[in-house]
């Protein structure tokens, strides 16, 4: 190729003028555990964290943080179709021609040595109630409360629009800030939920050589927030941006307030001491304090079977199921994820004590051999309680029908969470619930003690139930 060729090809390339760099660091603090899987599964567990091969600390990629920003961005603008007009993150994967994304995103690395929690599960058959072969798994997590340093570097050439940029860039990151944004898997039964606690920012203008001289000087090595600086506690303002886009999504929200009528035990996956019970119920830690947790994955469980049940009593056409909770195609493998989030629920002020049981011969009448072990449930008391909250994402009516069904079968204690419900264990028993949806706003409530129920506009509640039986039976 001739000189004047390549010279040709060189002035006529796409190039992007940059004129102006805006860079951000925000504090990322995990409000679940978390696991940012790595896709090795040769070790202990059947899915190890992501570290960092030199130090011992947890690794977020930036392509992980880029897909969840993007498709909060896309939902946000679009609700829930598959469109995405935005220009933040350039081009689609399966455009050849697309714009490169004018955003840059940091790997960010945990700011202290990784603090484990193992979590393990099983798949139950409906039918037999019982644990399906080759169906038990454990995972590891990354303890609530540690924090990852994010850093973000935003580039706008001279023909970009520059407005718009920042106004999309503002409503991804407030997604981050207000814990909206969910990281790593298993999000919508609880795990990866954060929520980013303040924010520095950093503006450029590439076209003044004293605004040049501070860009090239700046600390781009530097991860933690830096000391002496300004921060904010609100990513929008602190860009400048008065006006955010309507929010297209739609959500039915359930936020329900419960006791323990009785003792719950759901099974813990972390190893216990010569001197422990055999099973001991679940923990999480939470701001340094061992919790009792009533886990996402045990609750929706239990709710995808009585759904089941409930659909089945009526007709025998799971679609809705499916629909709701997701599904695996057992043919092509192929997954449709869950379009209800199940929240991990803190069970406060309850009390562990040890009970010990017996496996019983059923032919002799006589106790089996070997068979004495050691228990420990939670038990609660008057001042017991945990909040469940499921967010079911763009709602039909039949949909809202039979989450209500479910909601009275937890309230009157007819639905058994948690492990050992033939002996009792995992009733629980409602106080008040918030039911959102559009702008509409429902109010259950029941005191203690008390059988009688206070419900506002129970006519328009009914209407779904109606719209459920009416989707299964045509």
């Amino acid at each position: 190729m001739s000189n004047d060729c390549l010279n040709k090809r060189l002035t006529n390339r796409n190039q992007r003028h940059i004129i102006e760099r805006i860079i951000i660091k925000g504090n990322l603090l995990l409000d679940t555990p978390t696991c940012f899987g790595s896709g090795d599964n040769d070790g202990d567990t059947d899915l190890e964290i992501l570290r960092d091969s030199i130090e011992d600390k947890a690794l977020l990629m930036g392509s992980s943080i880029a897909g969840a920003l993007r498709n909060y961005l896309r939902e946000y603008q679009n609700g829930y179709g598959t469109v995405d007009n935005s220009i933040l993150f350039g081009g689609q994967r399966s455009d050849d021609d697309g714009e490169q994304s004018p955003l840059i995103i940091n790997d960010a690395l945990s700011s202290e040595t990784i603090k484990i929690e193992l979590r393990d599960g099983v798949k139950i058959n409906s039918i037999t109630r019982t644990a399906d072969d080759g169906a038990k798994y454990d995972l590891e997590f990354i303890e609530a409360g540690i924090q990852f340093n994010l850093c973000f570097e935003l580039l706008i050439d001279k023909n970009s629009d520059k407005e718009r940029l920042i106004r999309e860039l503002a409503i991804s990151l407030q997604g981050l800030e207000a814990g909206k944004i969910r990281l790593g898997i298993k999000k919508h039964r609880g795990f990866g939920r954060t929520h980013v606690q303040k924010w520095q920012v950093w503006q450029f203008d590439l076209q003044d050589y004293e605004q040049r001289i501070k860009w090239l000087n700046f600390p781009h090595w530097e991860t933690n927030l830096l000391d002496n600086y300004p921060t904010h506690d609100n990513i929008a303002k602190a860009l400048g941006v008065t006006f955010l886009e309507e929010d297209k999504r739609q959500h039915l929200t359930i936020t329900a307030e419960f006791t323990l009528a009785s003792p719950l035990l759901i099974r813990s996956g972390q190893a216990s001491t010569d001197k422990a019970p055999d099973v001991v119920h679940l923990k999480s830690r939470r701001n340094g304090d061992l919790k009792s947790i009533l886990s996402g994955t045990s609750l929706t469980g239990v709710l995808r079977h009585r759904a089941e049940r409930i659909i089945n009593t009526i007709q025998k056409n799971t679609n809705i199921i499916n629909d709701i909770f997701g599904f695996v195609d057992e043919k092509t493998k192929k997954a449709k994820a869950s379009r209800l989030i199940v929240d991990e629920v803190e069970i406060n002020h309850t009390t562990d004590l040890i009970q010990n049981r017996i496996a019983i011969d059923r032919f002799t009448g006589g106790a089996l051999h070997g068979a004495l072990f050691d228990e420990q449930p939670i038990f609660g008391n008057d001042k017991t309680n945990l909040e469940i909250k499921l967010i079911l994402r763009q709602p039909k009516d039949a949909e809202i029908g039979l989450l209500l069904l479910l909601l009275k079968d937890l309230w009157t204690g007819d639905l058994n969470v948690g492990g050992t419900s033939s002996i009792g264990r995992g009733r629980l028993q409602g106080r008040n619930v918030t039911i959102k949806y559009r702008d509409k706003n429902w109010e259950i409530s029941q005191k203690l003690n008390d059988k009688s129920l206070t419900i506002d506009n129970p006519e328009d509640l009914e209407k779904f139930i109606t719209a459920l039986h009416q989707e299964v039976t045509h």
